[in-house]
């Protein structure tokens, strides 16, 4: 099917908006949304006066599972310019968002061993009015294989017959620019793009029962088609006409780039159980995950490998060191020789409640603690301040809603008056292991309660009878396959009338704790952030329902976007009254418009529009 409407205002703005559906049976469905606009702000030839040109397109394409069984083609595509949505939003939601993404991707299986897939995908940030763009991405791999592995063999298989290695590639061709630059010439000598082949070498073996050693050779090898050479030249700057500068030169021609490391680890699991005979708690059990691990990377900065170059500033006394790679999408070899000796040690304690009105003296599994971990390194490969910082990180949820994260980070050394790290340990100066530099709390609470929940409980009679809401329609609402489509297309449309009451409370809060030991005397700096959300609806009869969605600005002091929604379900027709009581925004609309998906552009409409100052 095809829709074409459009929309004039007096002052000189208008639109034009095409959608289609489309499906062919056992083979494809989609949609494509296509819309044009000029926009007038302001009164000609008085300050503030401006006209643009804005666009944005919506394509969904899904392919039937059943089609091509080996091979999938799928597109959601979500571009446009950056003001269409200030001046055009079809919804609450595209006003307020402000990054846009967009994918399509072919994805297919060759002999039952390799997978193929290859990407167009698209990112776009309103705010800072940037485009990121990947034309295209490519992956390849191979599935793992063992090549010592006898396929013959009855019984437990040797230890290198757990050697395995796979083959992974991925190519890239990436643009990141403002989007007012997107359509120019220039923009095409901006994308960078390169090759990385990736060869994993794993294997796993079992020590004594109850231990597990890891150790893995990965060996990365990267193609590019440019490198960089950099020098001081006395020449005048472009930028600030001052008198020589260092300057980037890129060179064409085919380079490769390799790298390799080994790494190995040793872990195991501790369980320990306290068991009540009295009581609702039944048992408590404590889960503990040590780890230990080395890992090894020689030095790919050294001279014979040709991937790093010296330059001599002006009156500079050492030259500065850079990579031929360093603009490189997948980066440079490493240039440091790294002899990491890891460890960790993660914490998960449980609790067994009998569950509240059981007969059956069923038991509830509660989480206290979700993987609490502490971990550092020490390396061997550095002549000073071989340790690491201790890494601290936990979580738990409380009462289902509630979310709790902790991370810290325990510094061993002690700093100078700079904040630089001194080679020597806290333990010798001030006596204490380590200095907490940094500390962050989040907590989150998430609350969603409705009737539905209450039905499922068997508090709740049946609800009212209704239309089912987009996104929830089953096999078993009622609905011709048309109409069901349109709900999924245009979940904004519709009304559910089935679920009496529903409630959604976001709300996050964020504790940085940061100690600054370079003042005097050593203060810290202490950040709080608060984020706040609320929505829901609410059935006045089975014929009315009040919908509402809000926050809070704990920054500003004020509520974040409002808005009120009243619908009433006239049988064949309905009436919806949508208000935005404050802010940029304020207005009012109310529409009757009748039901039947292929009547939707039967209505009628009254409005106070925010654009009526301005358009």
């Amino acid at each position: 099917d095809l829709a074409l409407r459009g929309t004039v205002y007096t002052r000189g703005s208008w639109a034009m908006k095409a959608l289609s559906n489309y499906n062919k049976r056992y083979k494809f469905n989609g949609s494509l949304d296509l819309n044009y606009a000029i926009n007038i702000d302001g009164e000609k030839d008085l300050p503030g006066y401006s006209k643009g040109k804005d666009f944005f397109i919506r394509w969904s394409h899904t392919q039937d599972p059943k089609a091509r069984p080996n091979s999938r083609f799928s597109a959601n595509v979500n571009a446009g310019s950056s003001n269409y949505h200030k001046y055009n939003p079809s919804t609450s939601n595209d006003y307020l968002s402000n990054t846009f993404q967009s994918n399509i991707a072919y994805q297919t299986t060759l002999f039952s061993k390799y997978n193929f897939s290859a990407n167009v995908r698209h990112s776009q940030n309103t705010l800072n009015k940037t485009i990121d763009l990947s034309l295209p991405e490519i992956a390849f791999s191979a599935n793992r294989f063992y090549p010592f592995r006898n396929p013959n063999r009855t019984g437990k298989p040797k230890w290198y017959e757990n050697i395995n290695v796979g083959y992974n590639m991925n190519a890239k061709n990436d643009l990141s620019v403002a989007d007012s630059l997107f359509f120019e010439e220039e923009s095409l000598k901006k994308f960078r793009n390169g090759i990385k082949h990736t060869i994993p070498i794993n294997s796993s073996i079992k020590l004594l029962k109850y231990f597990s050693l890891n150790n893995s050779i990965n060996y990365n090898e990267r193609w590019y088609l440019n490198t960089i050479d950099r020098y001081w030249t006395n020449d005048i700057n472009p930028i600030d006409s001052s008198a020589g500068y260092v300057k980037t030169d890129t060179l064409s021609g085919f380079k490769t780039a390799r790298d390799f490391n080994f790494s190995t680890s040793l872990n195991t699991k501790l369980y320990g159980m306290f068991m009540f005979r009295k009581g609702p708690v039944k048992a408590i059990r404590h889960v503990l995950t040590p780890s230990v691990g080395f890992m090894y990377q020689p030095d790919f900065g050294l001279y014979k490998w040709g991937y790093y170059r010296y330059y001599l500033p002006k009156g500079a006394v050492a030259p500065v060191r850079y990579s031929i790679f360093e603009t490189g999408i997948y980066g440079a070899p490493p240039g440091n020789e790294s002899g990491n000796i890891t460890w960790s040690l993660a914490n998960n304690l449980e609790m067994k409640v009998k569950a509240k009105n059981d007969t059956a003296n069923e038991l509830k599994k509660i989480v206290l603690i979700d993987n609490f971990t502490i971990s550092g390194a020490y390396d061997v490969a550095k002549d000073s301040l071989n340790f690491s910082k201790v890494m601290l990180s936990g979580r738990t949820v409380l009462f289902r809603n509630f979310d709790i994260r902790y991370a810290a980070a325990l510094d061993p050394y002690i700093t100078d008056s700079s904040g630089r790290n001194l080679n020597t340990l806290e333990w010798d100066m001030n006596k204490r292991l380590a200095r907490l530099t940094n500390s962050e709390w989040a907590f989150g609470l998430n609350w969603n309660y409705s009737s539905e929940k209450l039905k499922n409980k068997g508090n709740v009679p049946a609800p009212a009878t209704g239309r089912p809401a987009a996104g929830t329609v089953t096999e078993t609402a009622k609905g011709t396959p048309e109409e069901k489509q349109m709900i999924e297309n245009h979940p904004e449309a519709y009304v559910d009338f089935n679920i009496p009451w529903n409630i959604n409370i976001a709300y996050t809060l964020r504790y940085t704790n940061t100690f600054l030991y370079t003042t005097f005397p050593p203060d810290n700096k202490k950040d709080y952030i608060q984020t706040l959300s609320f929505y829901g609806d609410v059935n006045i009869t089975p014929k009315w329902k009040i919908g509402f969605r809000s926050g809070y600005d704990f920054e500003n002091k004020e509520f974040s976007y409002t808005t009120i929604d009243i619908y009433r379900d006239l049988h064949c027709w309905e009436l919806k009254f949508n208000w935005v009581p404050t802010g940029y925004r304020k207005s009012w609309n109310v529409t009757i418009n009748v039901k039947a998906s292929v009547l939707q552009d039967l209505k009628l409409t009254k409005k106070k529009d925010w654009r009526d100052a301005y358009y």
